[in-house]
């Protein structure tokens, strides 16, 4: 099997300036020497909390964000699904004049179909950003990301500001648009607890490093890393007490 996605040694750093000159005397080094593959078709979780890096991964991987040194090999397409639905969404377009947006995904056809493959209808194409509900937003992303017939899709924390009934459904669609559509996913998240459910690997970074990498299953029954075994105690249980 091919791969989708090939990082070597990236680095993304940015200069720390002080003083009347705006003199560089520093970095925040928000990636710093990462690397991994990723096989077509596979399911990749990467994990980690805010500040560790993951998401400045994939504004890289995206083509959002210019990397300061190493390389980004890409087989195919990206599409990207963001956090904030509504922040993702012009509240001045219809969902027609979104997805009419995206090259070649003008036909009122094909706007229908991707409605309909992410669990809508056409009556959703002339209305606005504010009249659906925030998982019914996330919906119109995605159908948004994949319009493009993307062969990678960067979820970034995409289900993090749903409810936990609809953040499984959101997991479930993609999971089936990945089987229909032939799709690689990557999950940008947090939670340890979303993607040992949908993930087939797994890359833990902490501070802009990978502290542990390997097949999701194993990386969650016997974590190697200090930080991989905290962000697994920090995964809500049933009949675990919350802390006061």
């Amino acid at each position: 099997m091919d791969d989708v996605l090939d990082i070597r040694d990236l680095r993304v750093w940015f200069p720390i300036r002080k003083g009347v000159f705006a003199r560089t005397v520093g970095y925040v080094k928000a990636v710093d020497g990462v690397s991994f593959r990723m096989r077509r078709g596979e399911t990749l979780g990467v994990v980690g909390e805010s500040g560790s890096g993951k998401s400045t991964v994939a504004r890289v991987v995206s083509g959002l964000q210019k990397p300061t040194s190493g390389e980004v090999r890409l087989g195919g397409r990206v599409g990207m699904v963001f956090q904030d639905p509504l922040g993702s969404l012009n509240p001045r377009m219809t969902v027609r004049a979104t997805l009419g947006e995206v090259p070649g995904c003008r036909d009122h056809g094909r706007q229908v179909e991707l409605l309909e493959m992410v669990g809508l209808d056409g009556t959703a194409l002339d209305k606005y950003p504010h009249e659906f509900s925030g998982g019914q937003r996330q919906r119109i992303c995605i159908a948004r990301a994949v319009a493009a017939r993307p062969d990678l899709l960067i979820c970034d924390e995409a289900v993090s500001a749903l409810d936990l009934a609809i953040r499984s459904q959101v997991l479930d669609l993609l999971e089936d648009l990945k089987a229909r559509l032939g799709l690689s996913l990557m999950f940008i998240t947090h939670d340890l607890g979303v993607v040992q459910h949908v993930a087939d690997s797994l890359v833990v970074m902490h501070r802009g490093r990978i502290v542990e990498a390997g097949g999701c299953a194993e990386v969650i029954r016997a974590p190697k890393a200090e930080y991989t075994r905290y962000l697994m105690d920090s995964v809500p249980r049933i009949g675990k007490p919350l802390d006061a």
